[in-house]
């Protein structure tokens, strides 16, 4: 059973930049799709972006061009930079893997989730 575990998220003034973190224990993640999440107050969750196993990325449209996933197997780490931040990227992040190994936008291909790391931009 794979947990996963949010880290970097905060305080930030538009045009800034955050790198979250997202840790994996319980298993390797080195075959696993990997991707992020976000939700908002009183929206439904939205897929960010997605690395497949052999690293091919996806991005959500609102976020292209501003973001970028990665992922450092042999750290069993994913990250997501998320620069020139606006105040509607202000959400609760997700980190969510899927077995398949698959780049999905889709939430109910992904297995795992973590709680979360609150991310607020500021105008």
């Amino acid at each position: 059973q794979v947990q996963l575990v949010e880290s970097g998220g905060g305080l930030v003034q538009a045009g800034g930049s955050l790198r979250l973190s997202c840790g994996a224990s319980g298993g390797t993640i080195r075959n696993y799709g990997m991707g992020w999440f976000r939700q908002a107050p009183g929206k439904e969750r939205e897929f960010v972006a997605a690395v497949n196993q052999i690293g091919s990325t996806y991005y959500g449209d609102s976020v292209k061009g501003r973001f970028t996933i990665s992922r450092d197997s042999a750290k069993n780490m994913v990250y997501l930079q998320m620069n020139s931040l606006k105040p509607e990227d202000t959400a609760v992040y997700y980190c969510a893997a899927n077995g398949g190994g698959w780049a999905t936008v889709h939430a109910t291909n992904y297995a795992y989730w973590g709680q979360g790391t609150q991310v607020t931009v500021s105008s």
